[in-house]
């Protein structure tokens, strides 16, 4: 009996003393730190030091993920253009690709007195010749003909844009550009006489066809040729008194047929008095679309001004109108080509160039 009061007293909970919670308290609340003004500044640092065991394994780690990512991505850079540059200058690639890391990245291929000639500007020539051939002649650029005949054009391509740095340098010299409105202008002309097929997508299918352009890289080439245009103009002097002087004996009364005969630059027409030998409509290819413009705003009989061309300065004379054809005459002064201004330029500042095809 005994052991079994002993046993039930011990399950039972020893009673604690009323006063046992107060004095744990105000044990507890003593243990606790005092923080004041002066030893705030201790404490803070205890606190931040207690947390930095966790936060330097996580910075550093943070610092590792950082310098590797870095390290990868200047390997992968170098990688990059180490392969541009191959594919470039070794292997003179015209592949799509290569042609549009060109357009974003500026590598040179030549340099022409103080410009830059960018590898893209050569692509751009080159790709569109080839892209004509391939899709139109169906020559195999694979073959030995046709490595020699690619080979043979990448001269003619890389000659082409170097002359053109030159041309842009001339403009620079003689503030020459060619405004859109100009461009527009003539391309507006173009159109007027059907030379640009029936409608915008006709001759959008005839660019990608043809030559694999769209209308803004045909835009970029006419604006090409016309810069060139004006910059020979300008320069040519000579050929502009040329024209005036002739213009001056036509409006005092001098015979056209003569006048043609003595001075025009022509020598398919000069023996005929400056006839052009057919009936002329608003979509002859065969003048240009200035002459062609130019005469439709003439009678029979009228004389114009000068007229500028491609080709040179003209003055045009309608003799007779017939329905919706004119024969006409004209006379032409012929502009000096480009090469006599650009020729200079190459021997004084010769160009550099980075690939030889």
């Amino acid at each position: 009996m005994k052991h079994k009061i002993k046993k039930l007293l011990a399950k039972r909970p020893l009673r604690r003393n009323k006063d046992e919670p107060e004095h744990s308290l105000e044990e507890a609340i003593s243990n606790l730190p005092r923080i004041t003004n002066e030893t705030i500044a201790e404490h803070r640092e205890e606190v931040l030091s207690s947390a930095r065991k966790y936060i330097y394994p996580l910075q550093h780690s943070l610092h590792r993920i950082v310098t590797i990512s870095t390290a990868i991505f200047a390997v992968l850079v170098v990688a990059f253009f180490a392969y541009c540059l191959f594919s470039l200058y070794k292997f003179n690639s015209t592949s799509t690709f290569m042609y549009r890391v060109t357009q974003v990245i500026p590598f040179p291929v030549a340099k022409a007195g103080p410009h830059w000639v960018s590898y893209e500007n050569y692509l751009f020539e080159l790709r569109h010749y080839i892209h004509y051939y391939q899709t139109q002649q169906k020559v195999d650029f694979n073959s030995d003909s046709g490595k020699q005949q690619l080979n043979a054009f990448r001269k003619v391509a890389l000659d082409s844009v170097v002359n053109e740095a030159y041309v842009k340098q001339l403009a620079d010299e003689h503030h020459v550009t060619v405004s859109d409105k100009e461009l527009n202008d003539e391309i507006a002309l173009l159109r007027s006489q059907n030379r640009l097929g029936g409608s915008n997508q006709v001759f959008s299918d005839v660019l990608r066809e043809f030559w694999g352009w769209s209308m803004d890289d045909f835009k970029r080439e006419l604006k090409s040729q016309m810069l060139a245009q004006k910059v020979v103009s300008v320069m040519d002097t000579g050929t502009h008194d040329r024209a005036q002087a002739v213009l001056t004996q036509l409006q005092n009364g001098s015979d056209f047929a003569e006048v043609a005969k003595q001075y025009s630059d022509d020598p398919n027409t000069k023996a005929g008095g400056g006839d052009y030998g057919f009936a002329i409509d608003k979509t002859n290819r065969d003048l240009a679309p200035q002459v062609v413009d130019a005469l439709f705003k003439l009678q029979a009989n009228q004389t114009s001004g000068i007229v500028e061309t491609p080709l040179g300065l003209e003055i045009v004379k309608v003799r007779e109108v017939d329905g919706s054809t004119v024969r006409a005459s004209h006379i032409l002064l012929q502009f000096k080509p480009a090469s006599t201004y650009v020729d200079p330029l190459h021997k004084t500042e010769k160009p550099k160039l980075f690939v030889h095809p």
